[in-house]
């Protein structure tokens, strides 16, 4: 199973400027962010590309279909499901989108522009510009037009919500810092290292990108097309929660069950739970990688439960049988030294899941600071929001991404999303998690994750993406001293995005292959280059 999105912002603009608006048929532009129908190549090409009988047709005659230009320079094509007047919007939105300076500058510039003209007539411009090109409609019924209308050309919708705190970067920050600091560290911060830092800096050496830094504490630092929350309090996440349900109701309402929702974890829980969650996990994955002798990570190396026993022994750790107790395994040997499905257990406390074997010291070690009952409460609370929304959209039988974010996030964001992938794809992909793959550890992360679900016999659901925070990535990188995980070049990230999918790709055909079920890998390629647009389309799966 595999989905295409198309964004076509850069290339359309450039078409406008070519093409004269003198006939009803250039007026159509596909919306980005949307995907065309599942399922093999030419249906790709008839559902995109469809039009819709006229009204003097007869009842009997067939739609027409276009074939798919992958020069993306056809306007008839590209046009065809917009109206005159919603070409004329996207040539000026897109031009003045083309300007840097207005980019980096939008909320400065909309405070003026509403000062100026008054609450009233601001808003009836923003509706009139930006807000009526890329927002559907105000609410679930108001959206619904639109989406019907994409529908009938073979588009489909994925369904964000897009409304951010209009907060200054002072406030920013300070909400950043003080949702990323244990209670632990805030009364002090030096008894806080000395609790947790040492005993865990055996397993993985120090680790400063997964500890707030006030300098980056205002995500939305060189970051212009991601969604940023930043956390106040549980009721917030509790009313996020709220919005995102409704968004799941809407996409089921007007899509017929075959539309998607996009959500972010940190709009659900406390930064500094995913944190800490992310440091534990980098550092199982160096006890991982020094347990198989630095052959990499558990999954595929037929690890047996008894052999894991003997090394442990060999190595002077002999307290050794809880840990045993819950590795996660199979018949063929360990999938993970840890229970990580406990993760969506609602009643278990995180911070006793992470006692592990120290081979440097000969000893047991925790790998998490001890939480307090307030933050356990708060990891149980986001934990039961993710059950939630993933249940609903299992019953509404409607697919939900969960989007990347930052990497010192990602480590618990993509855990999480594995894990509910387990437990919530049974019977089809209904979770997708998002990978970045400007990223050079992606195709390592898809590989590896591709194993689990083989492994654990769920379906798969992938979206993948270049990325939307890579300057800040690696302005982080520089300023904490850490490696920067980003890959050096534009030419490296099409090279891995392009292996990465290829990985899918060839795994999918396998299936078909082999007489099984192919829609056990679900692959979104959410792409706005037309280079990779282009790769996927001649890809025989």
């Amino acid at each position: 199973m595999a989905f295409l999105k198309i964004s076509t912002s850069r290339k359309c603009s450039q078409i406008l400027l070519q093409e004269p608006f003198r006939n009803d048929v250039y007026a159509r532009l596909v919306r980005s962010l949307t995907t065309t129908a599942n399922g093999p190549a030419e249906q790709h090409q008839q559902r995109r590309n469809s039009s819709v009988v006229s009204g003097s047709s007869s009842l009997d005659a067939k739609p027409k279909f276009d074939p798919l230009d992958t020069s993306f320079a056809n306007p008839e094509a590209t046009f065809k499901s917009k109206t005159t007047w919603e070409i004329f919007r996207a040539y000026i939105v897109y031009q003045l989108c083309s300007s840097s300076y207005l980019v980096e500058n939008n909320m400065q510039l909309m405070k003026i522009c509403k000062a100026v003209f008054g609450e009233k007539l601001f808003t009836l411009i923003m509706k009139m510009t930006f807000y009526g090109h890329f927002v559907a409609g105000e609410d679930q019924y108001r959206i619904v037009p639109t989406l019907k209308r994409l529908r009938s050309f073979g588009v489909k919708p994925i369904l964000d919500y897009s409304v951010e705190e209009d907060i200054s970067q002072e406030e920013a920050e300070k909400r950043e810092v003080e949702s990323s600091m244990s209670e632990i560290e805030k009364r002090d911060q030096n008894a806080a290292q000395k609790e947790g830092s040492v005993s865990a800096e055996t397993v993985g050496g120090s680790l400063p990108q997964y500890h707030v830094d006030k300098q980056f504490a205002d995500r939305r630092y060189k970051v212009q097309s991601a969604r940023t929350y930043f956390y106040l309090n549980e009721a917030t996440c509790e009313r996020n929660m709220e919005v995102f349900t409704n968004c799941l109701h809407a996409v089921a309402g007007a899509t017929y069950g075959t539309g998607i929702t996009a959500i972010k974890l940190t709009a659900l829980g406390r930064p500094q739970l995913l944190l800490q969650l992310s440091e534990v996990i980098m550092r199982a994955r160096t006890l991982a990688s020094e347990i198989m002798g630095g052959k990499g990570n558990v999954i595929g190396q037929h690890l047996t439960l008894e052999e894991l026993d003997k090394r442990l022994f060999q190595a002077g750790i002999k307290d050794t049988k809880k840990f045993l107790e819950k590795v996660t395994k199979d018949s063929q040997g360990v999938i993970h030294l840890f229970p990580w499905s406990g993760l969506l257990d609602e009643n278990s406390e995180l911070s006793d899941s992470f006692r592990v074997p120290c081979l440097k010291e000969g000893r047991m070690v925790r790998l998490l600071s001890q939480l307090s009952k307030k933050e356990e409460e708060m990891f149980r609370n986001m934990v039961h929001r993710l059950n939630t929304l993933v249940q609903t959209a299992k019953d509404l039988d409607v697919r939900i991404m969960i989007d990347a974010e930052q990497t010192y996030f990602q480590p618990a964001i993509s855990r999480l999303t594995l894990e509910l992938m387990q437990k919530y794809n049974t019977e089809k992909a209904i979770v997708f998690n998002t990978y970045q793959c400007y990223l050079k550890e992606t195709l390592n992360e898809v590989k590896t994750d591709l194993n689990q679900a083989k492994r654990q016999k769920f379906f798969f659901g992938a979206k993948l993406v270049r990325g939307a925070y890579i300057d800040q990535e690696r302005a982080r990188a520089a300023a904490l001293g850490y490696a920067d995980p980003t890959n050096p070049s534009y030419e490296a990230t099409t090279e891995t995005y392009h292996q990465t999918l290829t990985e899918c790709l060839t795994r999918i055909k396998l299936l078909k292959d082999q007489g099984d079920d192919c829609s056990k890998i679900g692959i979104m390629v959410a792409s706005h280059n037309e280079d990779t647009v282009r790769f996927a389309l001649s890809q025989d799966t």
